[in-house]
């Protein structure tokens, strides 16, 4: 496009180019190819400087943000009275190595789990609790049962009026501060946040704060009395509503029946979490089914006087079975989270005993085993859905996922642990090694390539936070992986006669090591040692 521009042939404009390009302390002298390309070559020399300065670096390379903002991060968020299923995995493990990244990289990060604790569902289940509870299934799982309880009154209110009605009711009274129903209310969440509490821990997974929807209620007359002061939200039917050009329906604030909806809540939301949190950044973790939800919603916060405040929607797609429909049983249940993983887990176990069983002297004792199980499972399920771009929808497979080879967590886990057991081998300490003075020498194009990749750490999670897509860690990490695999059947390490050779080679291995261990728990992967 240049030479067009120059009227000139390109051979004769990379000429030119070169002519006035000093790139001498960072590439070979540069070539020309073909009709006119340019390749750059760095110069070994600087890659070894970079890369020694790797060496003595905990952050690896990667420098604090220049520009640190307030982030708050909206994910997982489950409805309570419900146990966790498949549908959740995506949001919570997105959200959760979204978090880990942005504080990696000196951000002030906050993550909330917005919870539905609140609402139409709670006045189905207090109906339902109060007409149909199986006093015995409640006591043995009270979480199932509040869900049974839940489905059993929605069902009925389809055909029965009068259950629906008396739902409506029980809804209203809980929204009044009925004693009976506030108790109630009370212990249905006390026991579900429990049960959401012990599915968190097994996924390593942490908050900074669970503010459910019931949090913002006594704020929500005040925000539908400010937007109507300013004119954003009018009455439409009976309803106060805000309509936003080029969208055919309004965005409800208030139903005709004088009922709060979930955009007033998110409207309360926002103005908590500018006012009070003072976030400068909210990202919501949320599937793309709700995108004109949260495309209103961003449209009347700006015009509410949060023009300035970065809003997105960090969406995504839908885990499908091998019959590329929405992963469920083979009865048409949505899969429990808790099975899945449980599953993910026997699965990895087998893998896990296969390998040690096959070696001449097996190496890991009963709990070991059952540790690595449990770091190899579900680590596997959550890099099984970090690992495509969030906004696809993506085929379930459990024997893609704990694959030994290929693109799985098991593979980059396998590699972090083949390291460890090299300087187990040769009784080597890394942090002696790393305090050594030892000189990184690369003079194969296996160690090259390793090399320009280590350096590629920063660049790629920038460009993970940038986006909000993992899947750029995942691939990064992986590439790495695999060449580590090829260094290692190219290069000598603990058989390298050259002890300055042998020295650079296992700070290679080291480097690699941090570095997959390190991308690992960016997106809240465990490794270990022993595999």
């Amino acid at each position: 496009p240049l030479a067009k521009q120059l009227g000139e042939p390109p051979r004769k404009v990379a000429e030119r180019i070169l002519a006035n390009l000093d790139v001498q302390d960072l590439c070979e002298p540069p070539q020309i190819a073909g009709p006119g390309f340019i390749n750059l070559t760095l110069s070994t020399g600087w890659l070894e400087q970079a890369l020694a300065r790797l060496v003595a670096d905990e952050r690896l390379g990667m420098p604090l943000t220049d520009t640190p903002a307030h982030v708050i991060i909206d994910f997982s968020a489950p409805n309570i009275a419900k146990p966790m299923h498949v549908g959740h995995l995506r949001s919570t493990v997105i959200g959760a190595a979204l978090y880990r990244l942005f504080q990696f990289a000196g951000h002030d990060v906050q993550s909330d789990n917005h919870i539905g604790d609140w609402g139409t569902q709670f006045g189905m289940i207090l109906y339902g609790y109060k007409h149909f509870l199986d006093r015995e299934a409640f006591e043995r799982e009270p979480v199932t049962e509040l869900a049974r309880l839940y489905r059993h009154v929605s069902q009925l209110g389809e055909q029965d009026p009068l259950v629906a009605r008396g739902a409506r009711d029980e809804t209203a009274k809980l929204h009044n501060f009925d004693t009976e129903n506030v108790a109630l209310w009370r212990a249905f969440v006390r026991i579900c946040q429990h049960a959401l509490d012990a599915m968190y821990e097994r996924l390593h997974i942490t908050f900074n704060m669970t503010l459910g929807e019931s949090a913002y209620h006594d704020l929500l007359p005040g925000v539908v009395q400010s937007l109507e002061e300013q004119g954003i939200a009018v009455l439409s039917e009976g309803a106060m509503c805000v309509f936003i050009d080029d969208n055919a329906a309004p965005f409800i604030v208030r139903k005709s029946d004088g009922a709060f909806t979930y955009a007033t809540t998110d409207l309360a939301t926002i103005r908590y979490r500018v006012n009070t949190l003072k976030g400068q950044e909210i990202l919501y973790v949320v599937d793309a089914r709700q995108s004109e939800h949260f495309k209103l919603l961003f449209a009347t916060a700006r015009r509410w006087g949060y023009d300035r405040l970065d809003l997105r929607h960090v969406s995504f797609g839908t885990i499908l079975g091998e019959d590329k429909r929405p992963f469920k049983t083979r009865s048409g249940d949505t899969i429990g989270l808790e099975s899945l993983l449980d599953e993910a887990v026997l699965r990895a176990r087998r893998i896990v005993d296969e390998n040690d069983d096959a070696k001449e002297t097996p190496e890991l004792d009963e709990q070991t085993r059952a540790a690595v199980a449990e770091t190899v499972g579900i680590g596997g399920t959550k890099y099984a859905d970090l690992r495509h771009n969030r906004e696809s929808d993506y085929v379930f497979s459990w024997d893609k996922m704990l694959a030994v080879t290929g693109d799985t967590a098991t593979y980059i886990q396998y590699s972090y642990a083949r390291i460890c057991g090299i300087f187990r081998k040769g009784s080597i300490d890394r942090e002696v090694l790393r305090c050594s003075g030892a000189a990184i020498r690369l003079g194969t194009p296996a160690e090259r390539r390793l090399a320009v990749l280590l350096l590629r750490f920063p660049e790629c999670i920038e460009a993970a936070i940038e986006d909000c897509r993992p899947h750029f860690m995942t691939q990064y990490i992986f590439t790495l992986a695999d060449a580590f695999t090829s260094f290692y059947e190219a290069c000598q390490v603990l058989k390298e006669p050259d002890e300055g050779l042998r020295n650079s080679r296992l700070l290679i291995c080291d480097l690699t090591a941090r570095m997959l261990k390190k991308g690992l728990w960016l997106l809240g992967i465990d490794t270990c040692e022993q595999m």
